[in-house]
């Protein structure tokens, strides 16, 4: 199964990313629209400028299994975010910035390599806020003989502007769905408008690709595969996420309801989230989203 930019003529490609680097000045790439000049290296409110900073990159095995296959997901991890969770647990990458600099023609050879290693796909992670430079990259890349599917790992806060830029050119779409709530939302992230913004961006990712598709040996190809991470005392709202999953997206849509936060950063001055869930917060979690009518767990 050939990836969707495959499929794109090098005009289009090439107006995609012109469309793209023209919401860098002023910025509008993400729903925070800071319109700053990144285009002249003003860094925006994600802390990133005209140059996308990477912190690693390499095969991963602990993505979901349709991910990592045999060989690993292909993940380059993308310094800074334009979320701002007091408890993220890459809070070294997401808030402290550890990462490098590199260039575009850097960014398509990690690409190039990861896919000689076997992996089955490129993992974009925490890509929202340099979607431009990851365009410009993916054209080098393509030239290089890039040819395995793009997997677009976000928080959820998106602009559908910025989304339908990638129509036709990510085969994979792995948003978070955080939380059900503005007041939480606000309080942990900074973010007021999440539920709302989320819901939205993930109604678009599904118009694109669809519900999940995973071939005979068991790798996914294209399609929607979201993340809910359960939060203590239900600050995610589990079950009003996984209704909307389940009524507006599709019973189909491929879930991860995950059990493994722990408190990092500044979770641990900000109960209940300093500390982990409980069973029987998961347990009901998990029971939740089977009664909302969603069919494809991952678990």
């Amino acid at each position: 199964m050939q990836p969707s930019y495959l499929k794109l003529s090098n005009k289009e490609l090439l107006k995609r990313i012109k469309l793209a680097y023209q919401r860098l000045n002023p910025c509008q790439i993400c729903p925070r629209n800071c319109g700053n000049n990144r285009l002249a290296d003003e860094p925006g409110v994600c802390r990133v400028g005209r140059l996308p900073i990477v912190s690693s990159y390499g095969p991963h095995f602990g993505e979901e299994k349709p991910l990592v296959g045999y060989y690993g997901s292909g993940t380059i991890f993308f310094t800074y975010c334009n979320l701002k969770c007091l408890f993220c647990q890459n809070y070294e990458i997401s808030h402290l910035g550890f990462g490098n600099r590199i260039s575009l023609n850097s960014l398509a050879q990690m690409m190039i390599e990861l896919q000689k290693r076997g992996c089955h796909n490129i993992n974009l992670v925490t890509p929202t806020h340099v979607v431009p430079q990851i365009l410009a990259a993916l054209f080098i890349a393509i030239r290089k003989g890039l040819k395995i599917p793009l997997v677009y790992n976000c928080g959820g806060y998106e602009s559908i502007n910025t989304l339908q830029l990638l129509n036709g050119i990510i085969d994979i779409y792995m948003p978070d769905i955080k939380y059900a709530d503005s007041r939480i939302a606000s309080h942990f992230s900074k973010a007021k408008d999440y539920p709302e913004i989320a819901k939205a961006a993930i109604k678009e990712m599904h118009r694109q690709v669809g519900d999940l598709v995973i071939n005979k040996e068991g790798i996914a190809k294209s399609g929607l595969l979201v993340r809910h991470l359960v939060l203590p005392e239900n600050l995610s709202g589990t079950k009003e996420a996984v209704s909307f999953l389940a009524t507006k997206i599709s019973p189909n849509t491929y879930t991860n309801v995950m059990d493994q936060y722990r408190p990092c950063f500044k979770a641990f001055s900000n109960p209940p989230l300093n500390r982990q869930i409980t069973a029987s917060e998961f347990k009901e979690a998990i029971k939740a989203a089977r009664e909302a009518g969603l069919n494809r767990l991952d678990k």
